[in-house]
């Protein structure tokens, strides 16, 4: 019996996994090395390093999303196990939380912009097909 397996693989293929890492870093998702994004949020036109065009990219309101789901999960059971626990008073309950929320939320959301546009990047979605 012959092996029948279709290779889908493609030698221009481009890892998933790999492109979210560089992407999470603020890095190109192609090479890894040039800035993906200027000043905070704003993506960069194209690499510096190897040229990819990244102003395809339809990131819109998903890095904002993924950055509320994260902190909302992270920080609301901390809520509650620190009032449980440790009782502290309100004001300052309040202020180490409002401070941690705005910091966990200014620390993510440049990273997850960066991770949208490096996966679609890699999938190849909205104008990144050509090579």
């Amino acid at each position: 019996m012959t092996d029948q397996t279709i290779n889908t693989m493609t030698e221009n293929d481009r890892p998933t996994k790999a492109a979210l890492i560089k992407g999470f870093r603020c890095r190109c998702p192609k090479c890894g090395e040039g800035r993906l994004l200027r000043g905070y949020l704003k993506v960069n036109d194209s690499c510096s390093n190897c040229g990819q065009e990244l102003f395809h990219h339809r990131a819109d309101d998903g890095p904002a999303y993924l950055t509320i789901l994260l902190v909302g999960h992270l920080l609301a059971p901390a809520l509650h196990v620190t009032y449980v626990q440790w009782r502290p008073e309100p004001l300052t309950m309040f202020l180490a939380f409002a401070i941690g929320c705005t910091a966990l939320s200014l620390f993510l959301l440049p990273r997850f912009k960066g991770a949208v546009v490096a996966y679609q990047w890699a999938r190849r979605m909205h104008g990144f097909e050509k090579a």
